[in-house]
């Protein structure tokens, strides 16, 4: 007896530092999270040694744990993970769903690194179903996040299965390159099962493009990487391709020898796989014995009660209800199996819409990245075409000369106007274009356009006409350089297409709520007129009337749609209504606040009208940072032609040693150049000068970059290639504030 109740206090001490063990765990989430972990990477073990059922029986345990916990990174890689499982079972249906929810999971909480992973085991999938294209655009996706993480190891795996894709598509060159770029990545960081596969891989496409010789260096070189590591899977493909290899090469001998090698080696692994199926073909198994005894059981029953009335009206009514049970299942059972199709098809299409979400966030931003460098490779020459093209100009050229530099002006003008407008467009299509509102004064504004165009319309002969209604205010709040160049581009389009005639520009009120006027513009023409089939493209970018008519009137066919593209983001709408050979009229409707009073700018005197005499140049000192030498003889000329001094330096770090050393009073700072770049070389003069006046005289795309302007420290931005009127104003503007601040002083 003393015994039992020992074993019994035993039993007791067990089950109470069980429980206690089991609370402490739940109550502790670095324990549940290495609990999770660790199921996780069991599973991952299990899945690689064929062995599913454990690997499905781990990832379970692990989502009620995840689940409970609320962690949603674990969530979305144990869904990743069920995925490549289903995948290797040959669940692709399942395996689509599972990745699905992963994918989800990820995008939410932007878990890029395995948001990658899910996106590369959704591509085997698509590879599985021999779904190609499909395949292509998840490896793509999927080499996004890798690179952007850094995660070279995935990356070199990715390129594997891309080039792999290729290869069953027949794109034998473009294959080549891309396993070429995986075996570099792979040799990088070491990853020989990646070598070993893609170097029998290789050896296929050289087969395949003609060079049996190398095609065989290639495949015994992969071999030899797989039989060292022992990675069976890999050996196993590499004996059947030198067997196909030497067979090509007509060496049968050594053919059947690898032919034997791989059959021998198939087996081992398919016993090893039917050892490791899942268990659930046991369970289905027991399932069918338990109901092959309960229907011979009832049989028996019915035998024994034949003789009784009562027995066999039971009998009767048991075989309906079974009957009609049975019919209700199966009906259940098709419509769950209706409703899992439909739920899969939804997963498919769903991450189908995201992997095409992800291609077209890639393409916008390689877009966007193109059209940067562009524009800044295109603004630099352009600043030596048009500033040398002004220096020649000014320096009294031959009569001869001064049309052709006249031409030379013209067309760097002209490519400038068209890379401002396809930036421009950029803006627009990306939603970085900002209101800027304003109070000023509308029907000035207006007659200040038509002022500075009215040379354009003499010159062919065009009287304009402005129609302003008396009975309207003519003070408001909006962005009036909008506005400006909404209606510099509708009455430059009419002065274009017309000649020797009118041109009449209305304004008049379409409704008013509170302080909230709703206008109409109204520019209309009596010129060539536009076809009914035009107009209904008339708004799209490079659209024009015709080849002939671009031939003949010139434009880039970006003006309209930059319209068009201000308005919807002044909450307006434009219109067309025209017939050819009779005019056209464009009207668009925008709502413009009411102001009272309009705020007066105070002008400050420029270059050209204040009195230079107030400001001694002779002690002015500039330094041009700039890394160009043509750019930095241009810049030179124009500061001498302006009677100011200037050194230059080209890089960033001699930039700093020399206002260091040196007392200057404005610095002329290039972006881009070599070592560090302009704006790391503001933020270090700033450390130790505050007051310095340092413009950046840059070719990049400013809007893109104001807010590293600003916070660098720069005082003004002078962007290339820019009017030498306009400099000038901006270097003397600077120079006279800094001649009152030492005045004040």
């Amino acid at each position: 007896m003393p015994h039992i109740k020992n074993y019994i206090y035993i039993i007791i001490m067990l089950f109470s530092i069980t429980v206690f063990s089991q609370k402490s765990i739940e109550n502790d989430p670095e324990l549940i999270q290495n609990n999770i972990s660790y199921r996780i990477e069991q599973a991952q073990i299990h899945l690689d040694n064929y062995n599913y059922y454990k690997a499905q029986k781990n990832l379970d345990e692990a989502l009620q744990l995840a689940d409970k916990a609320d962690n949603k990174t674990s969530i979305g890689l144990i869904y990743a993970v069920k995925g490549r499982l289903q995948l290797t079972v040959g669940e692709e249906e399942k395996a689509i769903k599972s990745l699905s929810k992963a994918i989800e999971v990820q995008r939410i909480i932007n878990d890029n690194a395995n948001l990658g992973k899910s996106y590369k085991i959704f591509g085997d999938v698509y590879f599985a179903k021999k779904d190609y294209y499909q395949a292509l655009d998840s490896y793509t996706a999927a080499k996004s996040k890798f690179e952007e993480e850094g995660l070279n190891k995935e990356l070199a795996e990715t390129l594997l299965s891309e080039g792999k894709t290729y290869m069953l598509l027949n794109n034998y060159r473009r294959a080549r390159a891309i396993i070429e770029q995986s075996l570099a990545q792979a040799k990088k960081i070491d990853l020989l099962k990646t070598q070993s596969e893609a170097f029998i891989n290789q050896g296929i496409i050289q087969n395949k493009l003609g060079d049996n010789e190398k095609a065989l260096v290639y495949a015994n070189e992969g071999l030899e990487i797989a039989k060292e590591n022992k990675f069976t899977n890999i050996l196993n493909e590499g004996y059947l391709v030198l067997s196909d290899l030497y067979k090509d090469a007509e060496n049968f001998k050594e053919s059947r020898n690898y032919l034997n090698k791989h059959l021998k080696l198939s087996d081992s692994i398919r016993s090893l796989t039917r050892l490791n199926a899942p268990k659930e073909q046991e369970t289905q198994s027991k399932i069918a014995d338990i109901n092959q005894e309960l229907e011979e059981v009832s049989e028996k029953l019915k035998q024994s009660e034949s003789d009784n009335n009562l027995g066999t009206l039971i009998s009767i009514l048991s075989v309906a209800l079974i009957t009609i049970l049975s019919l209700l299942t199966l009906s259940l059972y098709k419509n769950n199996n209706i409703r899992l199709k439909t739920n899969n098809m939804l997963h498919k299409k769903n991450s189908e819409l995201i992997i095409a979400k992800e291609k077209a966030e890639l393409a916008s931003k390689t877009k966007a990245n193109f059209l940067s460098t562009v524009t800044h490779e295109l603004r630099t020459p352009l600043y030596a075409v048009t500033g040398l093209s002004n220096m020649l100009l000014d320096e009294n050229p031959k009569p001869e000369q001064i049309q052709h530099l006249k031409s030379l002006k013209f067309s760097g003008d002209y490519l400038l106007t068209f890379i401002n407008d396809i930036l421009q467009i950029n803006k627009i299509e990306a939603n970085k274009v900002d209101i800027e509102p304003e109070s000023f004064n509308l029907k000035k504004k207006i007659n200040n356009i038509i002022l500075a165009l009215n040379n354009s319309a003499n010159d062919n002969n065009i009287k304009i006409h402005f129609e302003y209604d008396k009975d309207l205010p003519e003070n408001y709040m909006a962005d009036q350089l909008k506005i400006s160049q909404i209606l510099i581009n509708l009455i430059g389009n009419s002065i274009k297409f017309t000649k020797d005639g009118d041109i009449w520009i209305r304004v008049y009120k379409i409704q008013e709520k509170d302080k909230v006027y709703t206008l109409r513009f109204e520019v209309e023409d009596n010129g060539i007129g536009i076809s009914q089939e035009k107009q209904d493209h008339m708004f799209e970018s490079f659209s024009q009337g015709s080849i002939q008519i671009n031939r003949k009137y010139g434009g880039t066919g970006l003006g309209l749609s930059i319209v068009k593209g201000l308005i919807d983001i002044l909450k307006g709408k434009i219109y067309v209504k025209s017939e050819l050979e009779k005019g056209t009229t464009f009207y668009f409707e925008i709502p413009l606040e009411y102001t009272s009073v309009q705020k007066e700018k105070v002008k400050k005197l420029t270059y050209f009208e204040g009195n230079k005499s107030d400001i001694d140049l002779t002690n002015v000192k500039i330094l041009v940072v700039e890394d160009n030498k043509i750019n930095q003889m241009i810049t030179k000329k124009i500061l001498t032609k302006m009677n100011l001094h200037c050194d230059i330096v080209d890089n960033g770090e001699a930039a700093v040693d020399m206002v260091k050393n040196n007392k200057f009073d404005i610095v002329l700072m290039d972006i881009h150049m070599p070592g560090i770049s302009g704006i790391e070389a503001t933020k270090l003069i700033r450390s130790f000068d505050k007051e310095l006046t340092i413009f950046a005289l840059t070719a990049v795309t400013i809007e893109d970059k104001m807010h590293e302007f600003e916070e660098a420290g720069f005082t003004d931005i002078i962007p290339k290639p820019f009017k030498q009127e306009e400099f000038e104003k901006k270097l003397y503007n600077a120079l006279a504030s800094s001649n009152d601040r030492s005045a004040t002083a």
